[in-house]
């Protein structure tokens, strides 16, 4: 299905970053704007595109290839180490040059958690948030959430070396352990992870590293009206999570999505922007 979109792509060109971008108008809506963010590995573009075409309620989308992702690049053409808080600068740098001073927001994975944290640190801009399997929300105990990073760690370092495709294998098992899949099913999301396999490994290693200094707690407290999604063949230890916060927060609202695992945005694009259209006009009549 084509989207009812326009799309105007641009490069936002910060001292360390020539950060791509690409932003979604429609006029028939009123004026709401949203931004996404993608996860690990692969590009805003890949990311959001299908699911573009259902979304109501937003005249404008703004979807960020982050560093080491898509079309975004060092001066030099190099990979190069980055943190979280370079993620959620480069995104502060960018609505900023775009003047967009409140929007609502949408993460998935890594994106989610880049999304939290500014959300924290620049909490009257944000709007409605849209929660796709957000990073650090993957294990109740906050020590299982740490220790499952050091399987992510061994798939970066398998990246890094010559046996990428073993890597990315390592991160999907790792990710969904649950996951039915077919070898075809498999193969295509190998190929879209092993696109810029340096990138992808210094994004898992910029979780790996952020959440033993993050304060998970004042994360979650920090946040606002979440609309969190996770699949329906994802552990159940993050459904467990979920499930919890929904019951003990106001703000959070969990959403288990049938027949898909991590992959969710890719699987059941449909699905999720039902689910966010719904969310948001909940949002709204508040």
């Amino acid at each position: 299905m084509k989207h009812p979109f326009s799309c105007q792509t641009e490069t936002f060109f910060l001292a360390d970053q020539h950060l791509r971008y690409r932003l979604y108008r429609r006029e028939d809506m009123p004026q709401r704007r949203l931004v996404l963010v993608h996860g690990a590995g692969v590009a805003g573009r890949d990311t959001w595109e299908m699911l573009l075409a259902f979304l109501q309620h937003w005249s404008q989308i703004l979807v960020i290839d982050q560093r080491g992702a898509g079309e975004s690049v060092y001066p030099d053409q190099q990979e190069h180490p980055f943190t979280l808080q370079m993620l959620v600068a480069d995104l502060h740098a960018l609505v900023n040059h775009l003047g967009w001073d409140h929007f609502d927001l949408g993460g998935y994975s890594l994106g989610g958690l880049v999304s939290m944290l500014y959300k924290q640190q620049q909490g009257d801009r944000v709007g409605k948030q849209f929660l796709l399997e957000s990073a650090l929300l993957d294990r109740t105990c906050m020590e299982e959430t740490i220790l499952l990073r050091e399987k992510y760690s061994e798939a970066a370092q398998l990246l890094r070396s010559e046996d990428v495709d073993t890597g990315v294998r390592q991160f999907l098992n790792t990710i969904s352990p649950n996951r039915k899949t077919t070898e075809q099913a498999d193969q295509t999301a190998v190929s879209r992870l092993a696109y810029r396999p340096l990138g992808f490994a210094y994004a898992l290693d910029a979780v790996s590293q952020g959440i033993k200094t993050l304060d998970r707690n004042a994360l979650i407290a920090a946040q606002g009206d979440v609309s969190s999604f996770i699949g329906g063949q994802s552990v159940e230890l993050m459904h467990q999570l979920h499930a919890e916060l929904a019951t003990t927060l106001p703000n959070w609202h969990y959403f288990l999505v049938q027949g898909t695992d991590h992959s969710l945005p890719f699987q059941k694009p449909r699905q999720i922007a039902r689910l966010m259209n719904q969310e948001m006009q909940r949002f709204l009549t508040i």
